[in-house]
C-alpha cells in the first residue's frame, strides 16, 4: 500500500510541474498559436514585424484599419480581400488572397495575435465572434 502512494505521490507532483509549465508558457507568449499561423500564412506578405511592404501590403502593425474593421477580419482572413483600402491615410489595392484552409478556431488565434502584436491593442476575439461574423459574411 505504502508503494502505491508513493506512486500517486510522485504523479501529483508530475501533474503539478506540468500544470505550473504550461501556465507559464501561456504566461509569456499568450498568443503562441496565433504567432505561428500567422508566420506560415500571413507574415511572407505582411513580414515578421507587421510593418509588410510599403506601397504595396497594407502593414497590420499600428493599423487603423485593423481597429476599426474587427468586425471584417474573419471574412477578411477567409475569403480574402479585392476591394480598395485605404491604411494609415495611405490607399491599397493589392488583392489578398484567401485563406480557405484555416478553420475557425485559427482564424480566431490568428485574428488575437495581430491584435496583440507589435504594440497593437486589439479586443479580444472568440471563436464564437468568428462564427458569428463568418455567418454574416456569406450574406
Amino acid at each position: 500500500m505504502k508503494s502505491l502512494s508513493k506512486l500517486g505521490f510522485v504523479y501529483t507532483i508530475i501533474a503539478i510541474i506540468l500544470f505550473f509549465l504550461c501556465w507559464t508558457s501561456c504566461q509569456t507568449e499568450p498568443y503562441k498559436q496565433g504567432r505561428k499561423l500567422y508566420e506560415l500564412h500571413c507574415q511572407n506578405c505582411h513580414q515578421k514585424d507587421g510593418n509588410a511592404l510599403m506601397a504595396l501590403i497594407p502593414p497590420l502593425a499600428g493599423s487603423d484599419y485593423l481597429i476599426e474593421h474587427q468586425e471584417d477580419l474573419p471574412c477578411n482572413i477567409r475569403h480574402g480581400m479585392k476591394h480598395p483600402i485605404i491604411v494609415n491615410g495611405m490607399p491599397y489595392e493589392g488583392e489578398m488572397p484567401a485563406n480557405k484552409i484555416l478553420t475557425e478556431t485559427q482564424i480566431a488565434n490568428v485574428i488575437n495575435y495581430i491584435n496583440n502584436a507589435w504594440g497593437n491593442k486589439g479586443p479580444y476575439v472568440s471563436y464564437e465572434d468568428v462564427l458569428e461574423r463568418l455567418e454574416k459574411c456569406k450574406k
